[in-house]
């Protein structure tokens, strides 16, 4: 079908339009990360680098020298490796057991759930029960009070419920109890919603700040992202060692270059796993979300 000449305008002045947009928001993230690359002498001579004449690692390799930013990171890594692992095992479990309607109080259950999803209670009393918790400074408080979300097992339940109830019949009849039905029939069976929750969760603990800066107060325990906003204010917060020390001050690296290096750094590991959730994540963002 031949379009009309107003059509083709049409068309021509929203892709320049889309272009544009999309060029305004590349731009920023090729601009981290070729200033990351960026060799420091020529960035202190330039200032306003686009494409570096001379590639170098030196600015990951002061960053990977420091104690502090290898501490951080690891610190953020097992937020996101651990937490990632118990919310979907919280969360998986929970909504599997509300979504059966033999459970008794089912109703009061989701009532309390849905409650979370509407009402937030705020800073203080998540703080109060962290203390007396005793779990100031601990990495488990960046943890256990966000272990799981009432919409993520709202949804999670609504993939659950679209499950035929003849597989559980079956597996009961060949002698499973409900353990045994979650981990080798739900479980299995689940794996789009896991998937989409799972890189929901370990982003969001990838990237913890806030209850960060609320709970932890000592510098070796506190994840990436903190040491990060700490760099952008003050590049010489990475410098945990005279190594790297000697290193900076013999390369002379910018602070700017270590700041972009470290937001490469901080974005890659979101940015490695996608591809590997993207074969389950389309499906799994739409769980509970049609019924058949």
């Amino acid at each position: 079908m031949r379009l009309s000449k107003n059509d083709r305008l049409f068309a021509s002045v929203n892709s320049l339009l889309l272009g544009i947009v999309g060029m305004v928001t590349f731009f920023p993230l090729y601009y981290v990360f070729v200033v990351s690359f960026t060799d420091p002498m020529e960035y202190t001579t330039k200032g306003l680098v686009l494409f570096p004449e001379k590639w170098t690692l030196a600015s990951y390799q002061y960053l990977l020298s420091t104690d502090s930013f290898i501490r951080a990171t690891g610190n953020s890594a097992f937020l996101a490796i651990v937490g990632t692992a118990l919310s979907l095992l919280v969360t998986s479990g929970l909504s599997y057991a509300v979504s059966r309607r033999r459970l008794q109080g089912r109703r009061i259950m989701m009532l309390a759930i849905l409650l979370t999803t509407l009402f937030n209670p705020g800073l203080i009393p998540p703080y109060l029960l962290v203390r007396d918790l005793h779990l100031i400074n601990s990495t488990w408080s960046l943890i256990l009070p966000v272990l799981s979300s009432g919409w993520y097992v709202i949804l999670m339940k609504g993939f659950f419920d679209n499950i035929p109830a003849s597989l559980e019949e079956s597996a009961r009849i060949d002698g499973c109890n409900d353990l045994s039905v979650w981990v080798r029939i739900i479980l299995p069976l689940s794996l789009p919603s896991l998937a989409a929750f799972g890189l929901f969760y370990a982003v969001a603990y990838w990237n913890t700040f806030f209850t960060a800066l609320l709970y932890i107060n000592q510098f070796e325990k506190q994840p990436l992202q903190v040491l990060l906003q700490n760099m952008l204010i003050d590049a010489s917060t990475a410098a945990g060692g005279s190594a790297a020390q000697e290193m900076m001050s013999e390369q002379r690296i910018p602070p700017e270059t270590l700041k972009m290096a470290a937001v490469v750094i901080a974005t890659t590991p979101i940015v490695l796993v996608y591809p590997f959730l993207q074969k389950h994540f389309a499906k799994g963002v739409m769980v509970g979300s049609v019924k058949e």
